[in-house]
């Protein structure tokens, strides 16, 4: 099977799939595609690039690879607060992957499905031989001058989380071979691994609320480090939200409580892949928060406040502080 019969067969969707949305004026079929914001609009552009061996498994299941290799660009659409437009994919395939139409088949139904339900057709890319890489440009849209950006966040301002933290973690700690569960507890964490939920929802209903925002793909300490470094001021958490934003802490539970309230607390701050969302707000507006939540059907928890003091830092029971070394996943670290 060629290069162009590869594409024609698993990846270029009907004509009528990109023209639904008045924002693409052209989709896959020309030497480029063509994109028409709405009046008012902003285009919001994020690239993510996944391989084979550094980002997952080889024997991955192909459907949800697919799914979270478009995830993981949507969700920093979410960060951002804009609303999918269209995404293109370029493709390095060994030999033997391009001749095994059932992963492709998986793999583009994956890939598809997700992108029909954000209605964020693929409009364009390219395919070549080589190891299994996977790269996606995201391209979204959203009002002028509302953007959730990095750099908003005030003293004062609370710190809040969308969904819960650690379960991608705690499933990768199973694949690696770190530790053991229960199969129906794995069932329940490895999909927050391999198929985790873009927040497209929420980040549209914070905007004009959040004062600065990013999505939790490294760890949040990592993660939450970058917006206080880009909002030059500090963040206290909460040690005891360790618990409430690990849906690991219920896994544990049921898997005769081997990890400890440490452990747990690690792979909420430092385990990463969890594509949640941290955000600040005014205090003010807590109950703002809670309703755009609502609106979104995403719960959100409040794990802690904006400082001027520089530095992350953990506030334990007695409300004592004490250092956070906030290290995100660096690939050449």
């Amino acid at each position: 099977m060629g290069e162009f019969e590869l594409i024609e067969r698993f990846f270029k969707t009907p004509a009528q799939a990109a023209s639904e949305s008045s924002t693409v004026a052209l989709g896959i079929g020309d030497d480029c595609a063509l994109l028409q914001p709405s009046p008012g609009m902003q285009i919001a552009v994020s690239t993510d690039m996944l391989v084979e061996g550094r980002h997952f498994f080889a024997d991955v299941d192909p459907f949800a690879l697919g799914h979270k290799a478009l995830a993981v660009n949507l969700s920093d659409l979410a960060a951002m607060g804009a609303e999918p437009l269209g995404f293109t994919l370029a493709l390095a395939l060994p030999p033997e992957r391009a001749r095994d139409e059932a992963w492709l088949a998986a793999f583009s139904g994956g890939l598809l499905a997700l992108s029909n339900a954000h209605h964020c057709p693929l409009i364009g890319g390219d395919t070549t031989a080589g190891p299994l890489n996977l790269c996606i440009t995201v391209f979204g849209q959203l009002p002028v001058g509302q953007a959730l950006r990095r750099d908003g966040a005030h003293a004062g301002d609370d710190i809040w989380v969308s969904g819960t933290l650690g379960d991608a973690r705690l499933a990768l700690g199973v694949l690696r071979g770190e530790w053991t569960l229960p199969p129906d507890v794995m069932a329940a964490a490895r999909p927050r691994l391999e198929r985790p939920t873009p927040r497209l929802a929420l980040g549209v209903a914070l905007r004009g609320m959040a004062s600065a925002c990013a999505d939790v793909s490294d760890g949040l300490a990592g993660d939450l480090g970058h917006i206080v470094k880009a909002s030059s001021v500090g963040a206290e958490i909460e040690a005891s939200m360790g618990a409430h934003l690990t849906a690991a802490g219920a896994f544990a539970s049921l898997a005769g409580g081997r990890f400890h309230s440490e452990t747990l607390l690690q792979l909420a701050l430092t385990g990463g892949d969890d594509y949640e969302l941290v955000f600040t707000a005014p205090a003010t507006a807590r109950r703002a928060v809670q309703s755009a939540a609502e609106r979104a059907s995403t719960p959100v928890t409040r794990v802690g406040r904006i400082v001027e003091q520089p530095g992350l830092r953990l506030i334990d029971a007695n409300g004592q502080p004490t250092p956070l070394e906030a290290r995100a996943f660096d690939h050449f670290g």
